[in-house]
């Protein structure tokens, strides 16, 4: 089943980019011979525009990420555009609309938001092409990212003079689905580049055609940010439990669980009662329970935690997603947690705190993810083990009742924890950053603002040296009759 969410200018000067000590010298001939790197097209106008657009919570903080790396290897100063939430406002960007109005999950869920996802799109686009942007950049969110680019390329193709480089952040989980590689080849007709965060990702889009590069997992930059002095391929954040505990007034010996319910309001009301439920199962076992629960920076998730926690028997700790230090160290205090499977998985285990993953969806959807994907598990690390190191409850059988089941055995039994942990390094190994891009047209010199070992700065140091592809002429076929790649903004983004 397909899911369908309803260049170049003459060059033949010398170019010289300052870069460091560094001198990029260039000459291009026009759309004939090469396509236009995105620093060229910089220098043409004396600043760099991005127009940038992330659709949830994880992409915002992976998008702020970059948007900071950009402004420290770009040679000229940088104009931002776009879609973003808080963390992208907070590196300078004024976002056209609210993250939240595009942040929508699911499949049959999708529906009754498909006017308003249109409206959002065909604006995003309008403001694209009054910005003037040398790149446009998506993360994550490919229902409403790839259904912009598309619209986007088409708009250009009668003026290639003006047409910006176009780029794809996390590349689509393909390789989750049935079918998935065969969908590949028409992500070329209007994509320039993918940036990768896994590293079997690279070659078979390069196989099918897509520029591609493997950047590492920009989750790991959390450990990098938290970390005075970061170890090359050491991941592990310890936070200030003891801190944490003194501040909440919790005794030493007190059971901690952390629950993190996810990041859009649709699977917050659907997992966080689920989840709270299950630890009025546990608290008898459990004379000395804590609750945290990890707040989303969006402010509809927040208004219906604070209503949700308002009415509970239990004492809940509220601590905010956006706050690294905080998050981390509410983790290092925690005896155990229960996840929505997605990014969060990933933190929890760079805490080397052990979990039980859930997820729920419409019971349609369910069904059809069922019957659509070719694996085993939904949590990335059990994918890339090929083993069930932590225990998933999904879909129908996510109930409080086998929850707590999970829960209390993660809690318990030591060889479960120490089998979560352990395996957590050979992970983090797996996905890694390189030290850096070691691609041909990327310089080997980066000036001494490029960070080795850092996600955000490879994506940074690719889109600023990738090559704008010339626009090939077909005719009157228009892109939005090219298949769709499978999938929507969500079901196969949940590892």
């Amino acid at each position: 089943m397909k899911w369908i969410l309803l260049c170049s200018i003459s060059f033949s000067s010398s170019l010289r980019i300052p870069m460091g000590k560094r001198v990029l010298s260039s000459s291009s001939g026009g759309c004939g011979s090469r396509g236009k790197m995105a620093i060229e097209m910089a220098a043409r106008d004396g600043e760099f525009r991005v127009f940038v657009v992330a659709g949830e919570v994880s992409g915002d903080s992976i998008a702020a990420r970059l948007m900071n790396s950009l402004r420290r290897l770009s040679p000229f100063p940088v104009r931002f555009s776009g879609v973003g939430g808080t963390l992208m406002r907070k590196e300078g960007l004024k976002s056209l609309f609210p993250m939240e109005d595009i942040a929508v999950m699911g499949i049959w869920e999708l529906l009754p938001h498909l006017r308003k996802l249109r409206m959002k799109l065909n604006e995003t686009v309008e403001a694209s092409v009054l910005f003037q942007p040398h790149v446009v950049l998506t993360v994550d969110s490919k229902g409403f990212s790839f259904r912009l680019h598309r619209k986007l390329r088409e708009k250009f193709r009668s003026h290639q003079e003006d047409c910006p480089l176009q780029i794809h952040y996390v590349a689509p989980s393909f390789w989750a689905w049935k079918g998935g590689e065969r969908r590949l080849k028409n992500l070329s007709s209007f994509l320039d580049h993918l940036l990768c965060i896994l590293p079997f990702e690279e070659q078979v889009f390069r196989r099918c055609g897509i520029a591609a590069t493997f950047v590492g997992h920009p989750m790991l930059e959390d450990d990098l940010e938290l970390k005075s002095e970061a170890k090359p391929r050491c991941y592990e954040q310890e936070g200030n439990s003891e801190g944490f505990l003194s501040s909440h007034g919790l005794p030493s010996g007190t059971t901690v669980i952390t629950l993190l319910p996810g990041s859009r309001l649709q699977e917050v009301t659907r997992m966080l009662p689920i989840f709270l439920n299950t630890l009025e199962l546990l608290k008898r076992s459990f004379p000395q329970l804590a609750i945290v629960v990890i707040t989303a920076p969006n402010d509809h998730v927040k208004a219906y935690v604070d209503k949700v926690v308002g009415r509970w028997s239990l004492p809940i700790i509220l601590v905010p997603g956006a706050s690294l230090r905080e998050k981390y160290a509410a983790f290092s205090a925690s005896t155990a947690a229960l996840c929505t499977s997605g990014t969060a998985v990933m933190e929890l285990q760079l805490a080397r705190l052990p979990c039980v993953v859930a997820y729920r969806a419409h019971i349609l959807t369910e069904l059809l993810i069922k019957h659509k994907t070719k694996l085993k598990f939904i949590s990335l690390s059990n994918i890339l083990l090929e083993s069930a190191i932590i225990p998933e409850v999904l879909f129908q059988a996510c109930t409080p009742e086998n929850l707590a089941i999970a829960l209390r055995r993660v809690i318990c039994d030591p060889s479960v924890r120490e089998q979560q942990i352990i395996n957590a390094e050979k992970v983090f190994k797996m996905i890694s950053p390189p030290e850096r891009i070691t691609a041909d047209f990327v310089p080997s010199d980066l000036g001494s603002g490029f960070v080795p070992h850092c996600a955000s700065m490879n994506a940074a140091a690719v889109i600023l040296y990738s090559v704008r592809k010339p626009l090939p002429n077909t005719g009157n076929r228009s892109i939005n009759a090219l298949p769709e790649f499978i999938g929507t903004t969500k079901n196969s983004q949940m590892l």
